[in-house]
């Protein structure tokens, strides 16, 4: 199931490697969506390591839920699973092919934690910081009235729209 209010989206798997692929792309997608394009690959491959570590370790079943969250200034990626367990960071060699997954998701993000579920479970979070909207509008030539003393111009830099409403 997907849902995709404003800000929000959910979306409810089994956490197999089919189905890891599959969440990336929708999470590309919907970040595309909210014109967030920077923050596609760090958020994929924050949400890819969440969901490897439930196909990995959790039990009972692999059944997860994936939020993305929009605030003004930060996007929440969180995975909930039903196992109880709460991950732990491992120090893993440089060149380990497992044991890294937190670490990384550490490394790339402005925060992270795990929580224990209210409904059994646990979610694991990282946050994103959202880009400022930085693009300035090309400035407008000159506008003429009736005579040269009359002329006015537009100002040279347009303020930055936000591609997030407020």
């Amino acid at each position: 199931m997907i849902s995709q209010p404003n800000r929000h989206c959910t979306v409810e798997l089994q956490a197999l490697p089919s189905r890891i692929g599959q969440v990336r792309r929708i999470v590309s997608a919907q970040l595309r969506y909210w014109h967030l394009d920077p923050l596609i690959d760090l958020a994929a491959l924050g949400v890819t390591e969440l969901l490897t570590n439930v196909h990995r370790h959790a039990e009972p079943d692999k059944l997860c839920t994936v939020e993305i969250e929009l605030y003004r200034r930060s996007l929440t990626v969180s995975v909930h699973d039903h196992d109880p367990r709460l991950p732990e960071v491992r120090d893993a060699e440089p060149l380990a092919t497992c044991g890294r997954g937190l670490a990384m998701v550490a490394s790339v993000s402005e925060s992270w934690g795990v929580r224990p579920h209210i409904d059994g479970g646990k979610v694991v979070w990282f946050a994103l910081p959202v880009p400022s909207p930085a693009v300035a509008l090309p400035a407008l030539p000159p506008l003429y009235g009736k005579s040269d003393a009359l002329r006015t111009e537009a100002p040279q830099h347009a303020p930055a729209r936000s591609a997030v409403a407020g």
